[in-house]
């Protein structure tokens, strides 16, 4: 049972959809042919488009399956689409293999979507943080 949903209106030959029930990503299709030699990387259209509502944000992430198996995934991942935004969402897939072209056929699953609540910030100046557990502890500070 969902206990909470957001109407996404959106322009699309086929509407992103989730694979399982209690998936947080709803696949994302490509929408024309590619290949991607060893190394390469390109924009992929979905021919996708939405209107998020405010106080949304659409992130656009890579499929596990693609980078396990393949070595291909989502270049900026996530990739954020904000709600102002209305283009067609297209996805910067880059090949890591070394060795093996990857083709994608119009249809294939390319990245997941995932819708989350943003809320508006005000950022406040202050000439000092308050102090934390952590403290200024940065990359590996919490251990292997």
């Amino acid at each position: 049972m969902v206990t909470n949903s957001v109407d996404i209106q959106l322009v699309a030959e086929e509407a992103p959809v989730y694979a399982k029930p209690g998936d947080a990503g709803a696949d994302l299709k490509a929408a024309a042919d590619f290949v991607l030699q060893p190394g390469d990387r390109a924009l992929v259209p979905t021919g996708v488009r939405v209107a998020l509502p405010e106080g949304f944000a659409l992130f656009v992430m890579p499929r596990s399956g693609l980078a396990a198996k393949h070595g291909v995934t989502v270049l900026n991942a996530p990739g954020v689409v904000d709600s102002g935004y209305r283009g067609e969402i297209f996805v910067p897939l880059i090949n890591h293999d070394r060795e093996h072209a990857f083709e994608i056929k119009k249809g294939d699953r390319i990245a997941q979507l995932v819708v989350m609540a943003v809320p508006a910030v005000n950022f406040i100046s202050v000439t000092e943080l308050p102090t934390s557990d952590r403290g200024e502890g940065g990359f590996g500070s919490t251990g292997v």
